[in-house]
């Protein structure tokens, strides 16, 4: 068994110690020793994630709280929660099946047609597909609602064209979840629809961005008069705004990026070994601070959760979560590195620089902090 425990035991119900249990068995079980998540450039480590998300849905835990006629077991949401935890403390073994069942899916639920979700719940459910984001564009990242992506109407169909940028996992995603214009409006976050756009429709082009974090992350993607049906939109057409608001809430606190940070900290001092009562005392103060802002982190994540379970959340809850973990993914990062200087052995020196290289993203990624920063500003201020 994975030997890491929590230093801390937050109350999540009486299932969540059984769960964590469960699932650190199947990752002992079926990961490889070294595996460092799907996006690397051997192809195997992508294979190995897709047959894990099979032997999760098998059991029931890939989907977790979604309802059992979506393909869920109707768990909480703080059930979920461990999974996700879980998850990202050993390097994400799902790789990027977490959209799909974080927020691709219940979104789908939530403003779907029958249609839709009879569509495109099972397979989610089932681990069999991938889904990527086509939210960015090149003068549209932190400010969304400038996107240019335009949809117009033909016949019973749309046709889209533009780009899209950045798009994570968009080389081996099957669906697109897409925000486009549909018509112009005096706000610009009025006349936005959202798109379920299959990958391998005529006009889609994708274009890998090489980057430091590895293969499959960044990429442009280029639609040129792609046609799709009636069934593409998702919601109400013209309110994908309302629709991707709520997404990017779900999406920020859907990764639990604590857990890893949380993980690694913890075990540094068994893998420091000696060295460990070498570590300069800066150095012990900087370990032992960072370690208390991923309880930070972990808290106000546990906040939004709760008000998600509640559906009360607001954007400024989600970005006041996300400002703390941005800044303890760089924190413990840089700790982190300068703990591995010291030693540790060959795969914690592994694991904290494959951390290392995602905390640089983490500025950005979901979001730029400068952007939730305004957001939760303008919620404290009460500016609209």
């Amino acid at each position: 068994m994975i030997a890491y425990v929590p230093l801390m035991d937050f109350s999540m119900g009486q299932d969540a110690a059984g769960l964590r249990g469960e699932l650190r068995a199947l990752i002992d079980e079926h990961l490889p020793p070294g595996f460092l998540g799907a996006f690397t450039d051997d192809p195997a480590d992508l294979a190995t994630a897709q047959r894990f998300c099979g032997i999760l849905a098998e059991r029931g835990l890939l989907c977790l709280a979604w309802p059992p006629e979506y393909g869920g077991r109707g768990a909480s949401a703080w059930e979920q929660t461990v999974v996700r935890e879980e998850m990202w403390a050993h390097h994400e073994p799902r790789g990027a099946q977490y959209m799909g069942v974080n927020w691709v899916g219940p979104t789908i639920m939530r403003h779907g047609t029958a249609g839709q979700r009879e569509r495109h719940l099972p397979p989610i459910a089932r681990g069999e597909v991938i889904w990527c984001q086509g939210f960015s564009e090149p003068d549209a990242g932190s400010d969304l609602a400038s996107l240019r992506t335009s949809a117009r109407r033909d016949g019973d169909g749309w046709v889209i064209s533009g780009q899209k940028v950045w798009t994570s996992y968009a080389t081996m995603a099957q669906w697109c979840f897409l925000l486009a214009r549909t018509t112009k409006a005096d706000r610009r976050q009025d006349g936005l629809t959202v798109f379920l756009v299959p990958m391998d429709a005529p006009g889609v082009e994708v274009r890998p961005i090489g980057c430091l974090m590895g293969p499959h992350h960044l990429n442009e993607v280029f639609l040129s008069d792609v046609r799709v049906g009636a069934d593409a939109v998702l919601g109400t057409e013209g309110e994908g705004w309302r629709v991707v608001q709520e997404v990017l809430s779900f999406e920020r606190v859907g990764i639990a990026r604590y857990a890893r940070c949380e993980r690694l900290l913890h075990d540094a001092p068994a893998a420091l070994g000696d060295a460990w009562a070498e570590a300069p005392d800066e150095l012990r103060v900087r370990w032992t601070r960072a370690l208390t802002h991923c309880r930070r982190a972990r808290l106000l994540a546990y906040r939004v959760i709760a008000l998600q379970d509640a559906g009360t959340v607001r954007p400024g809850d989600a970005a006041a979560y996300r400002i703390a973990v941005t800044r303890l993914d760089q924190e413990s990062a840089e700790v982190l590195m300068d703990l591995a200087a010291l030693g540790g052995g060959t795969r914690f020196q592994e694991e904290v620089e494959d951390h290392f290289r995602y905390s640089h993203a983490a500025t950005v990624a979901s979001g730029s902090i400068d952007i939730q920063r305004v957001l939760l500003a303008r919620e404290l201020l009460a500016v609209s």
